[in-house]
Formats: C-alpha cells, structure tokens, sequence
C-alpha cells in the first residue's frame, strides 16, 4: 500500500510500487486529464507537479511518491474558478487538439511558482520538452507571459480578438 496525498487528498494505492504514476492516477484514481504520450518521459504529455516540481509521471514509479503531494491537471484549479493561466490559456486560444494541453499547464504553473516573471529565456528552459503537435508553442509563451502580468492590455485584447475570428465558423465559411 502507497500512500501519498493527490490533489489535496491523502489517498492509498493498493498497487505494485513499480507501477507509473501516470497509471495509477488515470486508472485506479480515475483522473484522466494526465495523457499518456511516448512512455518514455520525453513529450511531457503525462506530467504532474510532484511537491510542486513539473515530473514526467509515465516512467516514475508509484512508490517514489510515497507520503509526497501529487498534483494533477484536475487539482490546478477548484470548480468555481479556473487559475490565472487557465485564463489566459483560453484567452490567447491555446489549446487546439489539447492532448498536450494538460502537460503544458502543469509545467507553466510550476515554472510561475517558482519564477513569476519568467523571461522569455526562462519560459523557453521550462517548457523544453513539452512537445505540441499543433505547434502553439508562441501563443504557451505569451499566455505565459500574460499569467505573469507581463503583457499589455492592449496585446492581451488584440490577442483575444485573434482568437475569437481564428475560431469563428463564419470567417471559416468566408475562406473555403
């Protein structure tokens, strides 16, 4: 039996201690917000803030958790009000396909906690290695950069004005 606290929660696994995190948190937790990418650690897609630290969960044994705090995508933020970068995630339309999605947050959030105004030197370190298929790696660094009060309002609206005719059908029907 492991023992660790997720999301806030003492919680005990009745698992292999071998067993990776990833797996236990997705299929005895029955969090599915963590994906699983490569199984390697590789594409960050599986990443989790263990002590608040952005940890590829897919290769991490379970036990290595043992009486540590896990946060997952789902823990970020409660049910009434999504998290700064949450917000600013939505704002400058981050998310396409959204596999990624969850890693990329968790790895923004840690590099935040521990650096609120990140350059853009910092954010590209932290965020090495969370791999996005859809390629919004410059709308991650300036929602990033939003999260941290470091942009403007003026480039935060024109921002959010991109993202409402990037998305609206309308302006889809008028290209084709």
């Amino acid at each position: 039996m492991i023992s660790f606290h997720l999301n806030g929660q003492r919680v005990d696994a009745d698992v292999p201690p071998d067993m990776p995190l990833l797996w236990v948190v997705r299929d005895h937790f029955k969090l599915k917000g963590s994906k699983f990418g490569c199984g390697m650690g590789l594409c960050g897609a599986c990443s989790m803030l263990v002590d608040g630290q952005s940890t590829r969960t897919c290769i991490l044994p379970v036990a290595a958790v043992a009486n540590r705090a896990v946060t997952t995508i789902e823990g970020l933020a409660d049910a009434e009000q999504l998290t700064t970068l949450q917000q600013a995630w939505i704002a400058h339309s981050v998310p396409q396909c959204g596999y990624c999605q969850s890693g990329q947050l968790i790895s923004a959030t840690a590099l935040l906690n521990s650096n609120p105004a990140p350059s853009d030197s910092d954010i590209d370190t932290a965020m090495q290695g969370n791999l996005c298929r859809c390629g919004t790696y410059p709308r991650i660094k300036q929602a990033i950069k939003d999260a941290a009060g470091q942009t403007t309002k003026a480039s935060t609206t024109a921002a959010q004005s991109a993202a409402v005719q990037t998305f609206d059908p309308r302006h889809a029907e008028a290209k084709a």
